[in-house]
């Protein structure tokens, strides 16, 4: 495992407060990571120490390789990008000029610059043509959320950071906006840092969730299948919740099943898509009045599907 951000025994004081309590955690190239825990856990100060918006009091990070402490600050910020709620747009620019924000600050010439943009909104899905001329007080929340990430992979930097992107905006335009940079991580593969505090925005997005507990504590490192089924201690499984098994379900998907052909009998009335989580396809057993789902692929039939199928999927998903 290539390592891209390094914490090595990160501790964060206010006085007598700790915010942070001797943090060690490795995040890889390419790899989404996301930071939750409750309020006051130091989710927030862990990320900013990263970029150093804050100084740790003590400890070591490592980005690249490198001690962030040995970089110049405009050094280290240009090469992270950086996403907060709404953006953080500059409101007198157009979304073109507020996407070119560090391109101009590198000085790359105009051709470039304008190349770049346009390639950028086309990624997250805002056509130039449309959206270039634009000011921010035109956009939906969730398009100027797009334009922030945008904005923040202007230079293509090898690290992006994003502080509660999402945590503004309505629960579809929020659902909408997590796919969504689930397909542009698919593309350009960053080492990216997201902060929450909603879980199942956490399960949904890392590839590793970073739980941290009240004072600033790691309590658990995990891949969301594994943070489900194996929480680390009780306050792992009470953050989690009590329906841990069925937000387990939600990450595994059917394909991994081995189905029951169907064996030329009647199939049942309920059909599943092969491409669906072991969640969609227990509740379509649950719905089925035979407790059988037929899982398909278009109009073919792979198999059957029942709650014992799913039950030994999961087993060893």
């Amino acid at each position: 495992m290539r390592r891209v951000i390094s914490l090595e025994h990160v501790t964060r004081r206010y006085g007598d407060r700790v915010a942070v309590d001797d943090l060690s955690v490795e995040i890889a190239a390419g790899e989404l990571a996301v930071l939750v825990g409750p309020s006051g856990c130091g989710k927030t100060t862990t990320l900013r120490m990263i970029n150093r918006l804050v100084e740790p009091t003590s400890g070591t990070i490592r980005v690249g390789g490198r001690d962030t402490r040995e970089l110049p600050v405009t050094e280290l910020r240009r090469s992270i990008g950086y996403v907060i709620q709404q953006g953080g747009l500059l409101p007198h620019l157009t979304v073109a000029e507020n996407v070119a924000t560090v391109p101009r600050l590198l000085r790359w010439d105009r051709a470039r610059t304008r190349a770049r943009v346009e390639e950028l909104l086309e990624l997250v899905g805002l056509p130039p043509a449309e959206y270039a001329s634009r000011l921010p007080r035109a956009l939906s929340g969730g398009e100027r959320q797009r334009v922030g990430v945008a904005r923040a992979l202007g230079a293509d930097p090898p690290v992006l950071l994003m502080d509660e992107p999402f945590s503004a905006l309505d629960p579809i335009t929020r659902l909408r906006l997590q796919g969504e940079l689930l397909r542009v991580q698919s593309l350009v593969r960053k080492t990216i840092v997201v902060v929450t505090h909603d879980i199942d925005e956490a399960l949904r997005l890392g590839d590793r969730v970073i739980l941290l507990q009240t004072g600033g504590r790691l309590a658990q490192v995990a891949a969301p299948a594994e943070l489900l089924a194996h929480p680390a201690s009780d306050f792992v499984a009470g953050f989690l919740g009590g329906d841990r098994t069925l937000r387990r379900l939600a990450l595994l998907p059917l394909s991994t099943a081995e189905l029951r052909p169907d064996g030329g009998a009647p199939l049942p009335p309920e059909r599943v898509d092969a491409g669906a989580s072991l969640r969609d396809a227990l509740e379509a057993v649950l719905r089925s009045p035979d407790g059988r789902a037929a899982v398909v692929v278009g109009d073919r039939v792979l198999g059957v599907a029942d709650a014992q199928v799913i039950r030994r999927a999961a087993a060893t998903g």
